[in-house]
């Protein structure tokens, strides 16, 4: 994008062309006010501003600061001309200062690779576009340093102001553990072989067996991200609005756990001016979708393709964005609307119909596409009060670890996403475990993304006790989490 400014004679008059929208058109009263208040005379001429390309609709509050610099240059009050690889952003305050901005560490990586060498930024995200190497940064904090650091870039190098501010501290550790957890040996190994393989889960138990509490502590088991990761992930909690100020990189991976009145627009973006959902801000981290058949069946069918492709298209008239959906899904939901069916103890008062609706709230080709369904029972009394931790998450985690190095070392990614000739490739299955697949297929009833998707798990199951070829043993564990 593009802001030329013409000043000229005739009556004063602040047009704007080049498809502006209503937040654009209101910088003219912004950036007049801005520029009075910080001392210098807005020109009492006529002032035409460009937006281009013109064929492009603009939006948002980002363009008042180029504007503002493009008018007090045309009136002379910027000496150096010099500045076309200097990228400008900010929202002006009445009083000359500058907004915090958002979407800043992807408009820097962004400027990198247009061969920009310098950026003209607010203050607050100066640590945030730090991360970019290669680029000049100039944080600003009013209109007046901005036009300092124009004219004498070298000498606003050398202020006070130019100094970036210290990255927000990381905070180590989790609120949680699963030594917490008491009991529930199949659900938490089901949960350290989904987080092995990036494979998605359902849980299906009783209120109070544990669901969410377990849900809560998978990311205490996965790898911090990776820079790559990293980047991505705070790329786009940025162009979200959500970073903390002074904030370079995120460090643990995104958990949402969004609630069941979400939208379908809110779950996977979109809006007039596409914006990212919370699968796109759970991006190489974890949703965990809590009361699954709670939520809207419009709002669960379009995680189909998401979850199936790790990314989500969303079109308008004007343009069409990707945003990046990468993300391990967890569902939990009880087995029956009062929850208690196959009880010991508490009896269910749900007829089989109404068992019946409730479970097909889930359609076939969504449980489809999760790798596993496991049943979470009721914690004993002898369990609860039993004052023996479970095992610890650091423990779990450094097998999953170890696992994910073996399947990024093999293939370069994740067993989850391993697909066609590749998944044949790797996921062998030895004599006995070709005669068990064989008698699965008939008495499963398993589809083909069925069928794959057992020989991803066992595939990680395979990586988590170190073998080459997927045996019987492997095999048949994966079956057991295709039994809804």
């Amino acid at each position: 994008m593009q802001v030329e400014v013409d000043v000229s004679f005739g009556l004063p008059a602040f047009q704007m062309v080049g498809l502006p929208d209503a937040s654009v058109r209101e910088s003219r009263d912004r950036v007049r006010s801005a520029i009075r208040n910080s001392g210098f005379e807005f020109p009492p001429h006529r002032v035409t501003v460009n937006l281009a390309p013109a064929d492009i609709r603009k939006a948002g509050s980002l363009f008042d600061l180029p504007i503002a610099l493009g008018v007090l240059a045309a009136a002379g009050h910027i000496t150096r001309r010099d500045i076309a690889g200097v990228l400008l952003l900010g929202e002006l305050s009445l009083d000359g200062g500058i907004q915090t901005a958002r979407g800043v560490l992807p408009i820097a990586a962004a400027a990198r690779r247009h061969r920009c060498h310098a950026l003209l930024l607010p203050h607050p995200n100066s640590s945030e576009a730090a991360v970019v190497e290669g680029l000049e940064l100039y944080p600003v904090r009013s209109l007046t340093e901005a036009v300092s650091a124009l004219n004498d870039p070298v000498a606003f190098r050398a202020s006070p102001a130019a100094v970036l501010p210290e990255p927000a501290t990381e905070i180590a550790g989790f609120d949680g553990d699963f030594a917490d957890v008491h009991g529930q040996a199949l659900a938490r190994r089901a949960i350290e072989i989904a987080a092995a393989g990036g494979h998605n889960v359902l849980m299906i138990g009783p209120p109070g067996a544990g669901k969410t509490m377990m849900a809560r502590r998978v990311a205490t088991i996965l790898p911090p991200l990776t820079f790559e990761e990293a980047l991505e992930a705070t790329s786009i909690h940025s162009v979200a609005g959500l970073l903390t100020t002074g904030t370079r990189l995120l460090r643990e991976r995104p958990f949402r756990a969004p609630h069941h009145t979400i939208s379908d627009v809110a779950l996977v973006g979109g809006g007039q001016h596409p914006r990212p959902g919370e699968i796109s801000l759970a991006h190489h981290g974890v949703l965990f979708l809590d009361e699954m058949p709670e939520f809207s069946r419009h709002v669960l069918e379009v995680l189909r393709q998401p979850v199936e492709e790790g990314s989500v298209r969303i079109a308008r008239a004007a343009r069409t964005a990707v945003f990046p959906a990468r993300f391990m899904l967890i569902g939990a939901m009880n087995p029956c609307p009062c929850g208690f069916l196959d009880d010991p103890i508490r009896p269910c008062r749900c007829s089989p119909p109404q068992v019946a609706r409730y479970a097909s709230r889930l359609s076939g080709p969504l449980r489809d596409r999760l790798d596993l369904t496991l049943r979470v029972a009721g914690v004993p009394p002898r369990d609860l009060q039993d004052a023996q931790p479970g095992e610890a998450s650091e423990v779990m985690r450094a097998r999953v670890g170890a696992a994910r190095d073996r399947q990024i070392a093999r293939d370069g990614r994740l067993n989850a996403r391993l697909q066609g000739k590749a998944l044949r490739a790797r996921a062998a299955l030895d004599r006995g475990a070709r005669t068990l697949m064989a008698r699965a297929l008939t008495r499963l009833s398993l589809s083909a993304r069925g069928y794959d998707r057992v020989l991803r798990v066992s595939r990680t199951i395979a990586d988590l006790s170190g073998t080459e070829q997927i045996e019987r043993a492997h095999l048949a564990e994966a079956l057991q989490y295709r039994g809804e």
